[in-house]
């Protein structure tokens, strides 16, 4: 059987999704817990990794089970072996083909800014607290330039191992409720930090230090170093992974 899960995690306290040696990682954890399920070592496929601190509304994964468990029973021994902040949302019996990174068409990424003067405790682990009122309008004239096939350089962060710089974005939009702000981003893929980038880099057009068509030009300029500053990681949630 092949096994699709649909998990959601609160990543403060974790280096990521992806296995690394002597720190705790999601994939880690969601291994272990299925491992012990089926009674042998099980290796699980990520649709994608999230960086240190980052969380997951709909992160995607798969896994090849001997086993005939049913969905629901799957679901509930695996929220019982993973502790409270790792969430398996939903378990589905999918094709043997099916390969949660190779198919994913478009991923889904939002980021939370929490935008008043005074912080608030229960934002402190899930948004980007900044004090200065933010532009909306300035910041919602800039993201116009993203939709489409585009050169991410100017946003891509040191390290990213993707073979070329190129993304599609299908949707960017940016809501505001009270005082809570939303960016919302869809694309293909993402590089390294890319929303992170991107989302540093718009609120210095919120706080008008910079203008909405210099952030348009940055697409052009392909130059990390002329770009914002990278947005702390506690305020981006991967939402979804579409096939």
């Amino acid at each position: 059987m092949n096994i699709k899960l649909t998990v959601e995690y609160d990543g403060t306290d974790y280096h990521g999704w992806q296995i690394q040696a002597n720190r705790k990682t999601v994939q880690a954890v969601l291994e272990k817990a299925v491992s012990t399920l089926v009674g042998r070592p099980t290796r699980i496929i990520g649709s994608g990794r999230t960086d240190a601190g980052v969380h997951a509304l709909g992160q995607v994964a798969n896994f090849i089970s001997d086993k005939g468990f049913e969905p629901h029973r799957i679901q509930r021994a695996l929220n019982a072996l993973t502790p409270d902040d790792v969430c398996v949302k939903v378990v589905e019996v999918v094709p043997d083909s099916f390969h949660a990174r190779r198919h994913g068409r478009s991923r889904v990424y939002e980021y939370r800014i929490w935008n008043r003067s005074s912080p608030s405790p229960f934002q402190l682990r899930y948004a980007w607290h900044v004090h200065d009122r933010l532009d909306i309008t300035a910041m919602r004239q800039a993201i116009t330039c993203l939709d489409g096939e585009h050169d991410f350089s100017s946003f891509r962060g040191a390290g990213c191992d993707a073979a070329h710089p190129i993304r599609t974005v299908y949707a960017s939009s940016i809501s505001r409720n009270d005082d809570l702000i939303v960016f919302t981003v869809e694309a293909t893929a993402f590089l390294r930090h890319m929303v992170r980038n991107l989302v540093g880099t718009l609120v210095e057009v919120g706080r008008q230090q910079r203008s909405p068509e210099s952030f348009a030009a940055l697409l052009d300029a392909r130059d990390r170093t002329r770009a914002g500053m990278k947005a702390p990681a506690r305020g981006l949630f991967l939402n979804e992974v579409k096939y």
